[in-house]
């Protein structure tokens, strides 16, 4: 059967200018991401992975082409809504974890819920829920000083879930964390994407999360070199 495609790219091209120089870091890339999908763009250094993620995810916008996200074309679309987009539609989920860290585990979960404008009541059995289903449920009023590596990027999960997105985007979410707390992630990441049918698209370099895709999508200057299910 057919699966909703969540993300089309068609002809997308990214060049930078550096000086006199004109770099192309993406080079008339097309691509769809289909729901529920558990997939990783890899590749080295300078592939494009990452600038690939961050046009997907509306942080960046290509030179040309289209980027389409449940059928709806970025280009045209004002600040406000492309906002609105990222806030509703993708979760991030980042090397650094990128968490506030002022607030608690419960309310960096929390944030994005308040900024909707979720019910108080709501947010918190959401919120609690998810973190129970992370392993942090006993954690939630620790802030990220308090917790480690591997407890930061399960909170940076839990956030990346919360508004319930059509994708999340994972770029390179085990980079700085151990083996053990690498494999423990993923554990997680693969059941929300079994059990609950949440879509990630991985950009990273760890053969572990490679092993794990079930599409293995490989990028080559700025180019799609290689698409197929991960052997």
């Amino acid at each position: 059967m057919n699966r909703k495609s969540i993300v089309e790219l068609n002809q997308i091209c990214k060049i930078y200018q550096q000086g006199k120089l004109q770099v192309t870091a993406v080079d008339c890339l097309s691509l769809q991401i289909a729901q529920g999908e558990f997939s990783a763009l890899y590749g080295p250094s300078g592939s494009g992975k990452t600038t690939v993620l961050n046009m997907i995810g509306a942080l960046d916008e290509p030179s040309s082409g289209d980027v389409i996200i449940e059928g709806k074309t970025l280009a045209g679309m004002d600040r406000t809504a492309l906002s609105r987009l990222r806030r509703d539609r993708i979760g991030f989920v980042f090397q650094a974890y990128n968490l506030v860290p002022v607030l608690t585990a419960y309310e960096n979960a929390e944030f994005v819920l308040a900024l909707q404008g979720v019910p108080i009541r709501e947010r918190r059995q959401r919120v609690m829920s998810i973190l129970e289903e992370v392993g942090l449920a006993d954690l939630a009023d620790r802030r990220p000083d308090e917790l480690s590596g591997g407890q930061q990027q399960r909170v940076a999960i839990a956030r990346a879930i919360a508004p319930e997105p059509a994708i999340i985007l994972a770029d390179e979410p085990t980079a700085n964390v151990d083996s053990a707390t690498a494999n423990g992630l993923l554990d997680l990441m693969e059941n929300l994407n079994s059990n609950k049918g949440v879509t990630f698209l991985f950009s990273t370099h760890d053969q572990r999360v490679m092993d794990r895709a079930r599409r293995l999508i490989e990028l080559k200057d700025g180019k799609i070199a290689s698409d197929g299910v991960s052997p």
